[in-house]
């Protein structure tokens, strides 16, 4: 799996569990603070596309994981 995939796939998966987490109306409902860590992965995906910088792509390149041109 490429780069690019497993952090559309993290970012995904962290906005839909928090989501589950942090909705009242969520039979998973925890507490609505988990809705600080949506906003959280939305300003990191939203500075991301403008700065070219995503601390999930350094952490997955340090293990191994290649992108799509290599």
């Amino acid at each position: 799996m490429t780069l690019n995939r497993l952090i559309r796939i993290f970012a995904g998966l962290f906005v839909l569990l928090s989501l589950a987490l942090g909705v009242p109306g969520s039979p998973s409902f925890v507490s609505a603070n988990w809705l600080w860590f949506t906003a959280f992965v939305g300003a990191n995906l939203f500075q991301s596309g403008f700065t070219r910088f995503c601390p999930l792509e350094n952490i997955l390149r340090m293990l191994g994981v290649k992108d799509a041109a290599a």
